[in-house]
């Protein structure tokens, strides 16, 4: 065969020439990407469902949660008007693409990406995230990705509803509250397993009748004048026939809030749920990303080894990988944290690296994985079974911390010494450092610690909450107020927080009084 044969034939083998692409060539480079991605990394996905949308629709995406199934609310359209002015000024991109968990998975690309672009956002959201969503054990036990989107269908159609029957701005507020107590509307433990979300759109007519007749028959107990009895007031009693302590405020207001309307409950419903479905992604950014990252780069790098891409669509791709995987350092003005895209994929790469080529470090370090051989039967056992916080807490090796030049700075306003470097390059200091860069992603850690804890059926009928509060962190007291207001204002008595300490000491107490919420129509 001649050069030129050779030549010919290699060109006939590649996905595309240039920037330019048409839907076939999508379908080649989705059949390419999932060549290797199946038979060469072993990876476990979702079908696919690829939508090509414009940048004002990535735009309206990014609005909602990036969520484009999402009901209508004002915010969204705020941050809609907030990110357009910014893209319009060339002072912010876009995302390449957005993902949805569900079955099939849905990929949005953005019809301006070139080839090479398409084929990285495919390589990295059809199947690294894809990957990831489907066997991680967080989206396993907390996210039902079969019935997701008709979930949000239903959701979305009841808003709308809502707004038609009860006025827009009845709803709005409802939903302005629900949106405030968002965070503090999840389960947090695999004993409370979400529900399979189809049966939960099939059964809440039922349901809600249910729960109003329930509703009813605990709230006639409150006394309306003298107390008639001990027993009734009985603490222990009165806790347990409110199902207290509660940490999910969303679910304790959408069964026993005193004033809501059935369609107020449902909207809290609706919220508690799609707050759960996000729940396993605020545990899993560095894992998550990190995953489709290595993933796209393996893909990339072996398309291009087998001349289905040329150098110059692969200089393209390195580029853009490389503006990803960025990490500043902690004295440039661009520092804002740990890119989770960079730890995520640096980890995933010295993992390989720890795997097939480790050093008597790390043999003392990870004796289960080190020279194991079996990259992606180590990575994918991994992906299934870590969030990020036991991912950096077991994983986190002493080259990569000398690699990204890691150190760990005390600083206690009690100490007269100021700001101290309390972690350094040895032994004591590694560990040190991976315990508490682990610690800012533990949910347990970072997020507040709330509860209902009593409801004073005696008296004014106040909602009573409790913050224990670790190594000091107390609430922003703005915010702190701007939520409770909220929560007064669906509960419609008072509601109080205290802030203790772990030696339940108080810390601080706040009191906030309903405001009067719109009447609906």
């Amino acid at each position: 065969m001649t050069d030129t044969a050779t030549a010919e034939t290699a060109s006939a083998e590649r996905l595309f020439e240039g920037a330019d692409w048409d839907f076939p060539t999508l379908q080649r480079i989705h059949d390419a990407c999932e060549e290797v991605a199946l038979n060469e990394l072993g990876l476990d996905v979702y079908p696919n469902q690829i939508e090509i949308i414009t940048a004002e629709q990535m735009l309206d995406a990014y609005s909602s949660s990036g969520m484009p199934l999402f009901y209508k609310h004002w915010s969204f359209g705020k941050h809609f008007a907030h990110h357009e002015a910014f893209y319009r000024k060339g002072l912010r991109g876009l995302a390449y693409e957005i993902v949805i968990n569900s079955s099939p998975c849905i990929s949005y690309l953005m019809e301006e990406n070139t080839a090479t672009m398409q084929t990285l956002v495919i390589a990295h959201a059809a199947f690294g995230h894809n990957h990831f969503f489907k066997n991680n054990y967080l989206f396993r036990q907390w996210t039902d990705a079969q019935g997701i989107l008709d979930y949000l269908d239903f959701a979305k159609s009841y808003v709308a509803q809502c707004e038609e029957r009860y006025g827009r701005v009845a709803v709005e507020q409802t939903l302005d509250a629900a949106h405030a107590l968002m965070s503090h509307g999840i389960d947090r433990y695999p004993g409370k397993k979400n529900l399979d979300l189809r049966a939960e759109e099939k059964r809440a007519g039922e349901r809600r009748a249910h729960e109003e007749s329930a509703f009813n028959d605990l709230w006639r107990t409150i006394p309306t004048g003298p107390i008639k009895s001990a027993e009734l007031l009985n603490v222990e009693r009165r806790r347990k026939l409110l199902g207290l302590p509660q940490e999910n405020i969303l679910y304790f207001l959408e069964k026993t809030a005193p004033r809501l309307q059935s369609w107020q409950r449902e909207i809290l419903r609706i919220v508690r749920h799609i707050a759960q479905y996000f729940y396993p992604q605020s545990q899993t950014k560095v894992m998550n990303e990190g995953t489709a990252t290595y993933v796209h780069y393996r893909i990339m790098t072996r398309l291009h080894e087998q001349g289905r891409l040329t150098d110059g669509n692969f200089l393209e791709f390195l580029q853009s990988h490389t503006n990803v995987v960025f990490q500043p350092e902690f004295d440039d003005q661009r520092f804002s944290g740990f890119n989770p895209y960079a730890l995520g994929f640096a980890m995933m790469q010295d993992i390989e690296r720890i795997v097939t080529d480790p050093d008597d470090e790390d043999r003392e370090w990870f004796p289960e994985i080190a020279g194991k051989g079996d990259v992606m039967g180590v990575l994918r056992d991994i992906w299934a079974n870590y969030r990020d916080e036991s991912f950096i807490s077991q994983f986190l090796s002493p080259r990569l911390i000398r690699n990204l030049r890691l150190f760990h700075l005390h600083d206690d306003p009690a100490d007269s010494e100021g700001i101290l470097v309390d972690a350094i390059h040895d032994a004591r200091g590694y560990r040190r450092i991976r315990r508490e860069l682990a610690r800012q992603y533990d949910v347990g850690y970072i997020d507040p610690n709330i509860e209902v804890v009593d409801v004073d059926l005696a008296g004014d009928r106040r909602l009573m909450l409790r913050h224990v509060v670790v190594k000091g962190a107390q609430l922003n007291e703005t915010e702190t107020r701007r939520v409770l207001q909220h929560l007064a204002d669906l509960w419609t008595y008072d509601v109080s927080l205290v802030e203790v300490d772990t030696k339940d000491t108080v810390l601080k107490e706040y009191v906030l009084h309903p405001r009067a919420m719109a009447a609906a129509a």
